[in-house]
């Protein structure tokens, strides 16, 4: 974990609190020795990369900007369609540091900016970290499993130990909280979640391999390789498909990749400048102008925030 390292760039120069909060972020490569009965496939794994962050601030700020990663963290799954999710609120664990004073106000922050966002939530009792309390966010897959994806945590210590200060109103030094939050967690396991939850089959603008145009014919490589250089001068991870192989064969074995969409280009398609469009999941074609698909695919490949 990048803990201690972002406390230390934090204590680079000094600190007023108009420079609160400050947030760091950066992927953090992470390596944990799991047991080998305990790994299967993306969800457990010995090394992973997280999107791993810290929030410096006064006591007065960690509700709101706990209101503000969560409502950034509902906006981000539900991109990714994840609509629902559940929130745990672990409280102070019988072994702890701190006092019980500074887990009134921390545990009450939390509580405050859940209620704030008029969002349901459960209490872990005794569950927190030693350094205290957190807020985990946890994720249904297709197969009924939950996990832990997203992660807000907040920190006295750390700071403390590691001597993190800053300069106050009154013109006095004091010590800043530190807030730890990841959004998915371990990127791998949030891919393995997706990847389960869509069965395979991803939203367009998510899916590694958005388009395949295959030809029918030979004498459409080259309207084959004109399309695709269209479609990845916009941007879309296109792929052309020129193999002497039947049309039919093409379909099954791009439908099994669960590759988006298929555009088929016969001799009809090179005479008329169009191309025949068949969409995973669905038996239809229908034939459109090149410049249409282009433009069509361009908008469906934008990411939702983006719109």
């Amino acid at each position: 974990m990048n803990c201690p390292c972002h406390v230390q760039v934090y204590n680079q120069g000094l600190k007023s609190y108009r420079d609160l909060p400050l947030r760091l972020a950066e992927f953090g490569s992470c390596h944990r020795y799991e047991s080998s009965g305990s790994m299967h496939g993306l969800m457990r794994v010995r090394g992973f990369t997280q999107d791993d962050a810290h929030i410096f601030c006064t006591e007065d700020q960690i509700e709101a900007e706990c209101a503000g990663f969560i409502t950034l963290l509902s906006s981000i799954y539900s991109d990714l369609g994840f609509a629902k999710f559940d929130i745990k609120l672990s409280t102070r664990p019988e072994v702890r540091i701190g006092t019980d004073e500074q887990w009134d106000k921390v545990e009450g922050a939390l509580t405050g900016a859940i209620e704030h966002l008029g969002l349901p939530y459960e209490i872990n009792p005794g569950d927190g970290a030693f350094y205290g309390p957190k807020l985990d966010f946890k994720l249904t897959d297709a197969i009924g499993r939950e996990w832990q994806c997203g992660t807000f945590q907040v920190d006295a210590q750390l700071p403390a130990r590691l001597g993190a200060e800053y300069v106050g109103e009154d013109g006095a030094k004091h010590m800043p909280y530190m807030l730890h939050r990841a959004i998915l967690g371990s990127f791998e396991r949030f891919i393995g979640i997706l990847i389960e939850n869509y069965a395979g089959k991803l939203p367009f603008w998510l899916a590694p391999r958005q388009v395949v145009v295959a030809s029918i014919v030979s004498d459409a490589d080259a309207y084959v390789g004109e399309i695709v250089a269209a479609l990845r001068a916009k941007g879309i991870r296109a792929e052309a498909d020129t193999r002497n192989e039947k049309i039919n064969y093409k379909v099954r074995e791009h439908s099994v990749g669960k590759v988006p969409v298929l555009l088929a280009i016969g001799q009809k398609e090179v005479e008329e400048r169009s191309v025949s469009v068949r969409r995973l999941g669905d038996t239809r074609t229908e034939t459109l102008p090149f410049a249409q698909i282009v433009a069509d695919l361009v908008a469906e490949a934008t990411p939702p925030d983006l719109r």
